[in-house]
């Protein structure tokens, strides 16, 4: 028998109230047991909770029977006071029982997606709102959580089926006469209309970097004004200052929200020919940075900047009276122009991040797509319908993919281990 598990699924206490749910076969045994009741179903009751002849609290008790629970099972919500030790008293007489115990990190919500309460894109968009910082990652979340994908997936799903199922019917009845020869124009046509919207998706940016944020790395020479240009940008010293060359050996990554976007800012080493080992890793670190970056704010010489796309050339030193012809100019140490840069990187990243209405997919959810609209591509010009045949089932386990259906289990523990106890 599967356990039954609880966890605290509020803030840790002492809070005004401490709600704490139970999940499994004994849960409403528990509930009988401990309170001396039987609630109504999805009724606020309040109870005496004991352990034995020890009263633990009056509590207000929950009770979801399956399976019309979050997670699908038998389940109880006990709505404790919040100081510590009638949590800890609840929790320790729970864990006396016999098949009953602590729930491990995200198993409430595994349990919900094992019993067909949320699917595979919902339960990583559940995960993604928790995580949530910003307003446009929770936009973004809520509509994954909410099944925005996973209604996507499924319209495609049916649509490739019905694909299937002409090929099928001349496969197995045209030499009958029951069914016309060969596949109709219209049968193309929504071949082409499907994976056009597939592609679609994959065309829009990653829903990773809504999530992690634009990777923002500032470079240049020594004593450009690097670090002085982040701390200006996050508003606190995240970053040692000094008028020493070198003095920046290392990435410092500090995320921060601008205009209510994730930005993950990278500071890096001076870039110069340099003698000294270690300096010299710093240097390569920071080249490499340059190169994984969604956007690099240039503070060398203009007319040497890094040979790829989003640069911008950045003259960080306008209150010596300098200018640069082709940069823009502020004041890192005054602050001068750094709201309009802040203006600039937050128009940028609008460009590099899914608009707030549409879908995004990550790069689990990519492949999946991707491998999708590969076996369709396949099914292109294919004179032989049992291959025809063959690229469509394909295609249809690659969507089962996206929602969980299939070919999923073994990124199933690192998913559920990113939500907390209790969720």
């Amino acid at each position: 028998m599967i356990d039954t598990i609880f966890a605290l699924s509020s803030g840790r206490p002492p809070a005004a109230i401490a709600v704490l749910r139970v999940t499994g076969a004994k849960a409403l045994e528990i509930l009988r047991n401990m309170s001396g009741s039987d609630p109504e179903p999805r009724r606020a009751t309040l109870v005496t909770l004991r352990d034995g002849d020890n009263i633990l609290d009056r509590a207000l008790a929950l009770r979801f029977d399956a399976p019309n629970s979050v997670t699908g099972e038998d389940m109880v919500e006990l709505h404790l006071h919040g100081g510590r030790a009638v949590v800890e008293a609840v929790s320790a007489a729970l864990a006396r029982m016999d098949g009953v115990r602590a729930a491990e990190p995200g198993e409430f919500t595994r349990r919900a997606f094992a019993n067909g309460k949320l699917d595979l894109t919902e339960a990583e968009g559940l995960a993604d709102l928790l995580a949530a910082e910003t307003e446009g990652q929770r936009r973004a979340a809520i509509a994954t959580a909410g099944g925005a994908l996973s209604r996507k997936v499924s319209d495609w799903t049916d649509r490739l089926l019905a694909l299937a199922a002409s090929v099928e019917a001349q496969l197995d009845f045209s030499d009958e006469g029951d069914v016309e020869s060969g596949l109709p124009p219209s049968w193309e046509e929504a071949r082409q209309a499907l994976r056009g919207e597939i592609a679609l998706l994959l065309s829009r940016p990653p829903a990773e970097r809504l999530r992690d944020g634009i990777r923002v790395v500032i470079a240049g020479p020594p004593n450009s004004g690097k670090s002085t240009l982040l701390n200006a940008i996050v508003q606190r010293e995240a970053a040692i200052t000094s008028d020493i060359a070198g003095t920046t050996r290392d990435l410092i990554e500090v995320p921060v929200a601008i205009g209510g976007l994730p930005f993950l800012l990278i500071d890096s080493a001076g870039l110069r020919e340099s003698g000294d080992q270690i300096e010299a890793i710093g240097i390569g670190r920071a080249e490499a940075a340059i190169a994984a970056a969604d956007l690099v704010l240039w503070l060398g010489d203009p007319a040497r900047p890094p040979s790829r796309d989003k640069v911008l050339v950045i003259h960080a030193k306008a209150d010596l009276g300098a200018t640069a012809s082709g940069a823009i100019s502020l004041s890192a140490l005054t602050g001068q122009g750094v709201p309009e840069l802040l203006a600039l990187l937050a128009s940028e990243a609008r460009q590099l991040l899914p608009g707030p209405d549409e879908l995004a997919a990550n790069a689990r959810q990519r492949q999946a797509l991707a491998s999708a609209l590969d076996h369709l591509d396949a099914t292109e010009g294919q004179d032989d319908l049992l291959i025809v045949a063959e690229e469509l089932r394909r295609a249809r386990l690659a969507l089962d993919a996206v929602t969980g259906r299939a070919g999923v289990e073994h990124m199933l523990d690192a998913l559920f281990g990113r939500f907390c106890i209790g969720k």
